[in-house]
């Protein structure tokens, strides 16, 4: 008989977000995201979510250029150009035209004040890379960049979903789709790629920084659920 095969060990991402199942939930389930998924979001609110999405990922790119000083191999720091190069010269314009199909334009997005939700977790982030390494700044980020392909995702299959008639159709099938997915797939090829440069692979239990980027993670998610919170406000002025 051959020996008996081994379960693969989850990856970083993995363990990180199998330690705080309840945020996760909280988070990816929101009441936000179902009224995305029927349809009954007030457009008012998705509007709202918008402009704050606008201002976040500006600092969301910055944190990028931050990932790219604080990274350890040439490598790490073309991951993070790329990255950047990305955000700001492709994701920034496709999201402006998203949003000038809502009655958005730039100009007026770039005026709007920051709701304390956003400078809480865009700052939340940018502090967990300038306070510690490369590993710390990439676990703030996951939770956006991997939660939203898995929202996209399980919103495409959920029964509970109005595709036909749904104005948040397009929102729904871009994080849906292969494309965003990929992204998706990347940052936890990355966040692995790092963890075991720094962490040694596979990553022990007990290792001493474990609980450190589960706190990191399990507050990233937090804000992710608090930013929803902050669209569903009815918007002022």
């Amino acid at each position: 008989m051959g020996s008996p095969r081994q379960t693969p060990r989850p990856g970083l991402f993995g363990r990180l977000k199998s330690g705080c199942r309840a945020e996760w939930r909280a988070y990816t389930g929101h009441e936000f995201v179902r009224a995305l998924g029927s349809g009954r979001l007030p457009e008012a609110c998705f509007r709202h979510y918008l402009k704050q999405d606008y201002l976040f990922l500006i600092h969301f790119a910055r944190a990028y250029g931050l990932a790219a000083y604080k990274s350890g191999t040439l490598r790490e720091m073309r991951e993070a150009a790329a990255t950047l190069s990305a955000l700001v010269d492709t994701e920034m314009s496709l999201h402006v035209e998203f949003c000038r199909g809502w009655g958005l334009g730039e100009v007026d997005m770039a005026a709007v004040p920051e709701e304390p939700e956003t400078m809480a977790y865009t700052r939340y982030v940018l502090e967990a890379g300038l306070a510690g390494d490369l590993l710390d700044l990439l676990v703030a980020l996951a939770p956006c960049v991997v939660g939203y392909a898995e929202i996209g995702r399980s919103l495409l299959r959920a029964s509970a979903t109005r595709l036909k008639g749904n104005p948040y159709r397009r929102w729904i099938e871009m994080y849906a789709g292969d494309e965003y997915g990929a992204v998706a797939t990347s940052a936890i090829a990355q966040l692995d790629r790092v963890a075991a440069r720094r962490l040694g692979s596979p990553v022990a239990a007990g290792h001493p920084r474990l609980r450190s980027l589960q706190s990191t993670f399990r507050e990233a998610t937090r804000l992710e659920a608090a930013f929803w919170s902050m669209g569903l406000r009815a918007p002022r002025g």
